[in-house]
C-alpha cells in the first residue's frame, strides 16, 4: 500500500475512531440521564448530532498533524492535475479561437467573391 493511502486511510480511522469514542460516552452519559435523552424516540439522533458537535473539534486539534502529513503527501497530485486541467483548458480555447478565425476568414471570403461576383455582373 502506497503511503498516501497509508496516510489518508489512518487519518480517516482514526476520525471514525474519535467520532464513535464521542458516540459512546455521549450515549453513556445519555443512559445515565446526565445528558437530556431527547423527544420521543429521537434519542439516536440526539446522540448522533451531539457525538458530530463534540468529535469536529476534537478531532480538528487532535488530528492536526496526521491532517498535515497527509495534505503534503496529496498536494503535488493536485497540483499535477490542476496543471493537466489549465494545459486542457488552454488546448480547447486556442481551438476555438482557431475555429472562429476560420469561420470569420470563410465568411471574409464568401463577401469577397460575392463582392466581385456582382462587379462582374455590372460590368457586362
Amino acid at each position: 500500500m502506497s503511503s498516501k493511502a497509508s496516510a489518508t486511510l489512518r487519518y480517516t480511522a482514526l476520525r471514525i475512531g474519535i467520532f464513535a469514542g464521542c458516540f459512546l460516552a455521549i450515549w453513556g452519559l445519555v443512559a445515565l440521564g446526565w445528558l437530556p435523552s431527547g423527544l420521543g424516540s429521537s434519542n439516536l439522533f440526539w446522540v448522533l448530532v451531539l457525538a458530530i458537535v463534540v468529535s469536529a473539534p476534537l478531532s480538528f486539534v487532535l488530528l492536526r498533524g496526521q491532517r498535515d502529513a497527509m495534505s503534503e503527501q496529496i498536494a503535488p497530485g493536485i497540483d499535477r492535475a490542476r496543471e493537466k486541467a489549465r494545459t486542457k483548458l488552454a488546448a480547447n480555447r486556442s481551438m476555438e479561437d482557431d475555429e472562429i478565425d476560420a469561420a470569420e476568414r470563410s465568411r471574409a471570403q464568401t463577401r469577397s467573391t460575392g463582392s466581385e461576383a456582382q462587379g462582374s455582373a455590372s460590368a457586362s
